[in-house]
């Protein structure tokens, strides 16, 4: 366990640049480095992620950590991951919300989100050459990407993934797959996921009750990742913060390593003045259990309809979707986030060689691209 999370650990404090960021962190440190989980398996529970509402790159980490580990080992991953943006927005929110918008920070911030860009575009290179061999799968993964930037939005993946899953199910079965294992459903955790839902906000919280409730509302039914909380927090808070504090909150969020959904952390303790520091914590809490109950009410079930045959098809068809999705995001929006002239451009293709050709360690690139930061 403790293992589990000194390796979150430390990439919370260095995963800038959002889920599809994190997405290409994890692919590199725990599947090529590692090893603690076969590129398959990551797909697959990658792919799982995307259906389920809640941070898809958090989700992921919690589901390595299980497969590692345990419940203890997915606990000891999500508290890993998630305490270095934690302890920066609950800092903001103490410290007056003023240094974000330093030269020197917005700097590094530049640097950083160009990092990004170079370790997303090595994630789509390295699982394209895991998942796209074949003409069809190929083909699924580009039309995936083209057809995200002409829609983006959680409707196109819905799309993408649904006509992937069909494509593949049909012409990509595996022969040699195990059927027959049982699904393996954890119930319990679907019905806690349920009864917290609806029973809720029948109930007259306040306080920190109230606090809970939001943020675990708010959590189960965002799709798409931390900009879509934003609205559904704004909505859910509205009379109860003023509309700079979210966006204050909301911009120092995109800055920050680790996940996103940490705006919570910020406006839980904006909310809570007295005890701002319970108050993040119970945020924290609440806007992510959501998404973890599903991953351990499903998981199981997920690894066992991809050993039948026409499952094994179809997430051959979403792998291939998983790899069009992520190069879409690296299009939008790391690209267009970073990206902002020949200068830049330049020193992400330096960067990519430096990574893929000469292995250049993270820790050299990461403050590297920093200081390219001020020069840029």
């Amino acid at each position: 366990m403790l293992q589990v999370f000194w390796q979150f650990f430390k990439l919370g404090w260095i995963s800038f640049g959002g889920p599809a960021a994190h997405i290409g962190y994890f692919q590199r440190h725990f599947v090529q480095k590692l090893g603690w989980i076969p590129q398959d398996r990551f797909a697959s529970t990658l792919a799982l992620c995307q259906f389920l509402p809640g941070p898809a790159s958090s989700q992921l980490g919690f589901a390595i950590g299980y497969q590692r580990a345990g419940l203890t080992g997915a606990l000891a991953a999500f508290a890993g991951f998630t305490l270095p943006s934690f302890l920066l927005m609950l800092g903001l929110a103490l410290a007056g919300q003023t240094w974000a918008s330093q030269p020197a920070a917005l700097a590094i911030v530049t640097g950083l989100k160009l990092f990004a860009l170079v370790v997303v575009a090595d994630a789509v290179l390295t699982m394209a050459s895991q998942f796209c061999r074949q003409r069809l799968t190929l083909t699924i993964a580009v039309l995936s990407a083209a057809l995200l930037w002409l829609l983006p939005g959680l409707a196109g993946q819905f799309v993408v993934l649904l006509a992937a899953a069909l494509t593949g199910a049909q012409l990509l079965k595996k022969e040699h797959a195990e059927p027959g294992q049982p699904l393996g459903l954890n119930l319990p955790f679907l019905l806690l996921f349920l009864g917290l839902l609806l029973v809720m906000p029948l109930l007259a919280l306040t306080g920190t009750a109230a606090i809970f409730a939001d943020f675990y509302q708010a959590g189960s039914l965002v799709f798409g990742g931390g900009h879509v909380v934003l609205p559904l927090l704004q909505g859910l808070l509205a009379e109860q913060l003023s509309q700079d504090v979210f966006l204050t909150g909301y911009a120092a969020a995109q800055a920050m390593p680790g996940p996103m959904f940490t705006l919570a952390s910020f406006l839980g303790a904006e909310l809570l003045p007295t005890a701002p520091i319970l108050g993040a914590l119970v945020a924290t809490f609440g806007v992510f259990l959501p998404g973890f109950l599903l991953v351990l009410a499903l998981q199981h079930s997920w690894q066992a309809l991809a050993a039948r045959p026409v499952m094994a098809g179809a997430v051959s068809g979403i792998n291939a979707a998983v790899v069009g999705l992520l190069l879409a995001a690296l299009y939008q929006p790391v690209f267009v986030s970073s990206v902002t002239g020949a200068p830049a451009l330049a020193a992400a293709a330096l960067g990519l060689l430096a990574l893929r050709t000469f292995k250049c360690p993270l820790l050299v690139l990461i403050p590297a691209f920093m200081l390219l930061g001020f020069w840029l």
